[in-house]
């Protein structure tokens, strides 16, 4: 009796395993993406990681989650937290805020970050060798900072003070502006920290280094490149031309940038993400990877309109 019931069990729950095998497969994988806030950059490498993504996994077999912040951290908790409770296969944090979120809300669920500077300031690493370990990998949007000095030195050969303008609440922007900052003054230029918490500040920042300085620097700084539009309002009128860490932020306020290309970082990543979803790669071995090939650009309105020549071997912004 006892057999012929545990065979007449086996022919009920048999069709409901198979019927939710199949469901499973054809569930899609679902991935959450945090993005601090709308701007060129950001929203070019949130499209080169999509893109890597579905064509990597299949357009039809993944489900992409985009969030975005609104420049605000505590938003970015929200979202990675909501994340976490859905259980996304994968987090993909866009800039550093969204990395810190997705950083504390899990670390199961595989992260990657992007348009990261350096991830060792980002999360507190001591002795970082290039690998985060644990759930955490990704790529980074630094380019090579002593060239950025060479370039600003090049381009502005009789500048001598040089201001360094970031937010102050963005680790990687200190970072940037702390290594610009020491080689610029090891070459003899005297440099100001113009330092803003937010952006209710750029305008008096700013404002207040007007007239005392030659040349202005903005690393590659989410609520400066928000703020593109005021920078350039007050450096145009008074003359001051800006050397930016990233396209972006020089095509809509400076004048020459070395810049690395945000969607192809963004596809990187996308591409890591498949690797670890399909391939089963280990994500605590993944070493975090780098534009290789950043670019001498200048903006070329810009500096005609502020009587600036730059060398031949500049592109220009399209």
């Amino acid at each position: 009796m006892k057999k012929r019931f545990i065979g007449l069990l086996s022919l009920l729950v048999a069709p409901i395993l198979v019927a939710s095998l199949a469901s499973c497969g054809n569930s899609k994988i679902k991935i959450g993406v945090c993005q601090l806030v709308t701007h060129p950059a950001l929203d070019a490498a949130t499209q080169g990681f999509c893109d890597a993504v579905k064509e990597g996994l299949g357009e039809d077999k993944v489900d992409i989650d985009i969030q975005n912040a609104a420049g605000d951290s505590a938003t970015c908790t929200t979202i990675t937290n909501a994340f976490v409770a859905k259980k996304k296969a994968l987090i993909m944090a866009n800039a550093t805020p969204a990395l810190q979120a997705a950083a504390a809300s899990t670390t199961s669920i595989p992260i990657l970050g992007t348009s990261i500077t350096d991830y060792a300031s980002a999360l507190s690493l001591d002795n970082f060798n290039g690998v985060v370990g644990g759930n955490i990998s990704g790529t980074s949007d630094l380019a090579p900072l002593q060239e950025q000095v060479d370039m600003l030195e090049e381009v502005f050969p009789n500048a001598t003070k040089v201001g360094l303008l970031y937010c102050s609440s963005e680790a990687n922007s200190l970072y940037q502006v702390n290594i610009v900052k020491a080689a610029l003054e090891e070459d003899g230029l005297t440099t100001m920290n113009l330092s803003f918490s937010d952006s209710n500040d750029i305008s008096a920042v700013l404002n207040s280094a007007v007239g005392r300085i030659d040349v202005l620097y903005i690393p590659t700084d989410n609520t400066a490149a928000s703020n593109a539009e005021i920078i350039d309002s007050i450096c145009r009128q008074n003359q001051l031309p800006v050397v930016a860490g990233e396209e972006n932020l020089c095509k809509n306020c400076g004048v020459v940038t070395l810049s690395i290309d945000y969607y192809a970082i963004g596809k990187k990543t996308g591409e890591m993400a498949v690797s670890i979803l399909k391939d089963g790669a280990d994500i605590s071995k993944l070493a975090i990877e780098y534009d290789g090939s950043p670019v001498k650009k200048f903006n070329a309105s810009l500096c005609a309109e502020l009587g600036i020549t730059v060398p031949s071997s500049y592109a220009a912004i399209e």
